[in-house]
């Protein structure tokens, strides 16, 4: 490679390191944020454990959705009203449901949800098994007189 392409490909990856670290800040504007260092770090914990219901796959922190948004604001007011951050998490729960945990607690409803990954991963040891034990016990069968026949004629056209 020239001089010019390496230095091209050193900058992209400085500039994608400058980059990670502010990746996740974006989402949580300046006017949410709070003034006590101590609430905003437990607004922030808590923001990571709530799913946004509209990206389903971000935590309302990463998030830019306005819901994303009014559930932040939401943790934030209940924080500086005194509330804990179990009583935080009920309260987002209450109104939303199991679904909104990032990682929901192991109850009767959640029960297939934990249990699944275990089963598809058994599922798949017992399929690999069977696939192993069946190329392992196949034995090729001998060719019977029409079909050394015909591999003959075969093999003397090609020759």
């Amino acid at each position: 490679m020239t001089k010019k392409i390496w230095h091209i490909l050193i900058l992209s990856v400085v500039f994608l390191l400058i980059a990670l670290p502010f990746s996740k800040t974006f989402a949580v504007l300046p006017d949410e944020i709070l003034s006590d260092a101590t609430l905003e770090a437990r607004a922030r914990n808590l923001s990571q454990e709530i799913r946004c219901l509209v990206c389903q796959n971000e935590t309302i922190d990463d998030s830019n959705a306005s819901l994303a948004r009014d559930l932040r604001i939401l943790i934030r007011e209940r924080l500086k009203r005194g509330d804990t951050d179990d009583q935080v998490r009920q309260f987002i729960v209450s109104r939303y449901g199991e679904f909104v945990l990032l990682k929901p607690p192991l109850s009767k409803n959640t029960v297939l949800l934990w249990a699944s990954p275990m089963a598809v991963f058994i599922v798949a040891l017992i399929i690999l098994f069977a696939c192993w034990h069946y190329r392992s016990s196949a034995k090729p069968q001998p060719l019977d007189a029409k079909e050394r026949r015909d591999l003959e004629r075969i093999l003397e056209r090609i020759d």
